[in-house]
């Protein structure tokens, strides 16, 4: 059987705090039945608030986890708690039942597909997919040849009314300012609705997006006529950059199209290498959820490269992403990284060894005014980036009149995180190491390290 996690391997897995917490209270055989282990996953049946026990199953290669429960948390409060209980050694034997052999089969029929579709180019080097990948779009007929001209055909249809969709909007745009921006307030959110709904046509889903952004924008508030043209400007810029993006220089030329919405599948980045073979750090992870995804986001910071690389999980509404990795441990993995100015998103290769514990108890760490001009060198590669990923070491959360900041020497950024006070708590007003993303808003905190480890904010 697998090696057991310990307590704070299986904490670390929490998405917050408070699933934490709530994790811990079902650490104990009373509410479960049906209970068991195998080298592949844990599962069971946890007696909830209804009439019919909540059903669990947690594969542990992902790990990645199942749950009839309604809630919105990946990992539920369930998965964890079942998870500390064989951490504990405390599940009973019982077999695999029907509906937790069901999910785990289709897994493996998953891995087994991609498996075949990345086998042809990996030239034998045991670069597979992951659940990542899989969540990108792996399909029945993944290992099937493509018709390429087929596919050449859809494509350039869908660049010719991308294409036609900015155009449109640099009239809509050129409307704007020739009205004059006074003029915004009086058209509303329903304006910018219809221009997004016609960018949604187009299959630009990236105009559509920052389409909204724009009518939720509100026209009101010191300097909101700068914002207002900051935001135009950007929009401005994106539509004109794809409409020469041939003439770009590659990796400039792919972060327009990702902006614009064009997407590159984790099998055929993995295909296209290079393979960087790293132990990656995991400094933490975040979910958000709309009414069409559950996204997980999850940074690595490579211990021999220090490349900082973000992986994106995705799942239905309601559906736990795939890929999980436990914040705070190494993984000896291979990534390939997606084509990018400058290049941060990555897909996740083989894994070599099950994660395990860093050398060193907390990652390296820079100050405020480092990390503020790591983020503007990032952005002078892509004007379009809101934040990006950072370790202050050295740094205390101090909460004011306008605020929460983030203090060290060599100055204060905002402060965001859904627990500031926890923060402060962790930290007994001393500078504490924490992870997160910078940019223009300030500071969001995703992960701090104190004398007992990784906190998960």
């Amino acid at each position: 059987m697998n090696d057991r996690w310990s307590t704070d391997h299986v904490l670390s897995l929490a998405p917050d705090a408070p699933s934490q917490k709530a994790g811990s209270k079902l650490a104990k055989p009373e509410p479960w039945s049906g209970t068991g282990a195998s080298q592949e996953a844990v599962w069971g049946a946890c007696k909830g608030s209804g009439s019919r026990p909540y059903q669990t199953v947690v594969a542990l290669d992902g790990p990645a986890y199942r749950c009839s429960c309604p809630s919105r948390k990946f990992p539920c409060k369930h998965a964890l708690g079942l998870l500390l209980l064989w951490s504990a050694d405390t599940l009973t034997g019982a077999d695999v039942p029907e509906w937790a052999e069901s999910w785990l089969a289709g897994r493996r029929r998953r891995a087994e597909r991609a498996d075949l579709a990345a086998a042809p180019a990996a030239g034998g080097s045991g670069a597979t997919g992951d659940g990542s990948g899989r969540g990108e779009g792996a399909s029945p007929a993944a290992a099937a040849p493509r018709d390429e001209a087929a596919a050449a055909a859809r494509r350039r249809r869908r660049e010719a009314r991308v294409a036609a969709g900015a155009d449109e909007l640099l009239a809509r745009l050129a409307d704007q300012l020739r009205d004059g921006l006074a003029e915004a307030p009086s058209r509303g959110y329903a304006f910018w609705d219809g221009v997004a709904a016609r960018m949604v046509d187009a299959q630009a889903p990236g105009f559509a997006s920052r389409a909204r952004d724009l009518g939720a924008l509100p026209a009101s508030g010191p300097q909101w006529p700068a914002r207002l043209l900051e935001e135009y400007s950007l929009l401005h810029l994106l539509a004109i950059g794809y409409q020469r993006h041939d003439a770009l220089p590659e990796p400039l030329a792919a972060t327009v199209r990702s902006r614009v919405g064009f997407t590159v599948d984790n099998a055929d980045v993995l295909r296209a290498g290079p393979l960087i073979r790293d132990h990656w750090l995991v400094l933490g992870s975040r979910d958000s959820s709309d009414d069409r995804l559950t996204t997980r986001r999850l940074w690595l910071r490579g211990t021999r490269s220090g490349r900082d690389a973000l992986l994106l999980s995705f799942g239905r509404p309601g559906t736990a992403p795939e890929l999980s990795l436990p914040t705070g441990l190494v993984l000896d993995a291979e990534l390939a990284f997606h084509p990018a100015a400058p290049a941060l998103r990555a897909a996740l290769g083989a894994r070599h060894a099950a994660p395990s514990a860093p050398a060193t108890p907390r990652p390296q760490g820079t100050s405020i005014e480092a990390a503020l001009g790591s983020y503007a060198t990032a952005l002078g590669d892509d004007p379009w980036l809101d934040a990006w990923p950072a370790v202050i070491a050295e740094a205390t959360p101090v909460p004011t009149d306008h605020g929460w900041q983030l203090v060290d020497a060599t100055g204060a950024v905002p402060l965001f995180t859904p627990s500031p006070w926890r923060l402060l708590a962790a930290s007994t007003g001393r500078p504490v190491t924490v992870f997160g993303e910078c940019g223009h808003r300030g500071f969001h905190a995703v992960t701090c390290w104190t004398e007992n480890g990784p906190l998960i904010l």
